[in-house]
């Protein structure tokens, strides 16, 4: 038994992080499937730029649904009837979307698969965190990010591939999206409940079954001990507890940091490729492949921040990051703005891709899940998601809407200002928080 070897069961570990992870997959599909669907959208349902924004802005109203859902369910039923939940929504509204026949059905169908999409988002790094040892806690909650980061990539082959078969393709795109659906529905049902919530809901005996399975009789002993210590203090704070004056500069810097990673523009880049690459006389199948080479770069950049975010620390990394993309879209701009070859395009896009792969996209998501306090770290999280989901709203639903009165290239001017904004506001508030317990930065952020 590898027990004897290790306090804990790694392949066990890894194996129901990975099927939980399986909610980041299906959060990368639901993305990125638009961009490949957007061009024969436009025909199907004639779209303005205010419907084009609204249709693919629709997935965040929904996410922001789900966000305030999951965390009533995760509280009074548990973490793994919340993933399950998130599953059964993915798989009906695929279905759904890709029998859409009119435009307020898709509409309605595409903010029901967002609910789904905000419920994974929350639950699926917070039940990794709680059934993962702390040495491989940070790893564990990063195979999260790199399920959103494959499904993403996936989505786009896929797309790639459906293009030539008609004027019905987006429907197969969306339709294929219950196939991980089901394979994460039947994966859920295996998993075991998160040993915290167990003891939390006085379930004793069922959260030691569930730490043995995980690991040693010692590790489970200090487990259950650390959990009970941690539970005793841990009174029902009301909501309004995450707007007190000893929270409020963590819940700052978390506001802003989630609004921050969706401004920064990069998701127009996701959403909108074909838009971008069709302003400068690319064909459809060449925007399509511009898509699966941005899924490609955003693989590849995202594994080598997983090696560097314990490394480097996370404040470099949002700094190298903020200030890049604002001097890569001042370039990108100008190439858009005097029509410059696809391929010199090309490389500034996958350019500012890499860029963010390596630092606003994990960075941030690893630094919500840090800077609040214990007692109000969940509440305090669904303030920041919430905050995230509605800039990524305003920015996909804004970005077409731009780009008509502005030209393609407007819009990214903008964007490198709002960087610029961000490297100063990460420059003068985010403080380092790498090799730090949680416990550590708590007293940190109560003393500043």
């Amino acid at each position: 038994m590898s027990h004897q070897k290790k306090p804990y069961n790694s392949v066990y570990i890894i194996g129901i992080s990975f099927i939980s992870a399986l909610g980041g997959y299906l959060f990368g599909f639901d993305f990125a499937v638009i961009s490949g669907a957007l061009p024969f959208l436009r025909q199907e349902f004639l779209l303005d730029p205010v419907w084009e924004g609204f249709l693919t802005g629709s997935l965040a109203l929904g996410c922001i649904v789900g966000c305030l859902i999951a965390g009533r369910i995760a509280e009074k039923y548990g973490r793994r009837p919340g993933l399950m939940l998130a599953a059964l929504i993915f798989a009906v509204s695929s279905v759904a979307i890709a029998l859409s026949t009119g435009l307020t059905f898709f509409v309605t169908m595409r903010f029901a698969a967002g609910i789904g999409v905000g419920m994974a988002s929350m639950l699926c790094p917070m039940y990794i965190a709680e059934v993962s040892p702390a040495e491989v806690r940070g790893r564990n909650v990063s195979i999260n990010q790199l399920t959103v980061v494959l499904g993403i990539l996936v989505t786009n082959l896929i797309n790639y591939f459906l293009a030539d078969t008609g004027p019905d393709a987006w429907r197969w795109m969306f339709g294929l999206g219950t196939v991980p659906s089901v394979i994460f529905l039947v994966g859920v049902t295996w998993l075991p409940e998160s040993p915290r919530w167990l003891m939390k809901a006085g379930r004793h005996e069922q959260a030691k079954a569930v730490l043995r399975k995980i690991g040693s009789p010692e590790f489970v002993s200090n487990t259950v001990t650390a959990i009970e210590k941690s539970l005793t203090g841990e009174k029902k704070l009301p909501f309004r507890a995450v707007f007190e004056k000893s929270v409020r500069p963590a819940l700052l810097i978390g506001i802003v940091l989630a609004v921050f990673q969706q401004l920064c523009g990069i998701n127009v880049v996701f959403n909108y490729t074909s838009t971008i690459f069709e302003s400068v006389g690319s064909s459809l199948d060449q925007q399509l492949f511009e898509t699966v080479s941005i899924g490609i770069v955003n693989l590849v950049f995202t594994i080598i921040a997983m090696s560097q975010v314990d490394k480097l620390g996370r404040r470099p990394l949002m700094l190298i990051g903020s200030l890049g993309l604002s001097v890569l879209y001042i370039v990108l701009a100008f190439l858009l703005q005097i029509q410059a070859a696809p391929g010199l395009v090309s490389i500034f896009v996958l350019l500012a891709i890499s860029t963010y792969a390596m630092s606003l996209a994990p960075v941030t998501w690893v630094l919500i899940s840090e800077i609040f306090p214990n007692k109000i770290r969940g509440s305090a999280s669904m303030v920041a998601l919430i905050s995230l989901w509605s800039a990524y709203f305003i920015l996909v639903f804004t970005f077409p809407i731009l780009a008509k009165k502005l030209g393609t290239y407007g819009p990214f001017y903008l964007y490198a200002a709002i960087c610029f904004l961000g490297f100063l506001f990460i420059k003068t508030r985010v403080k380092e928080t790498k090799g730090q317990t949680l416990e550590e930065l708590e007293d940190n952020l109560i003393r500043h």
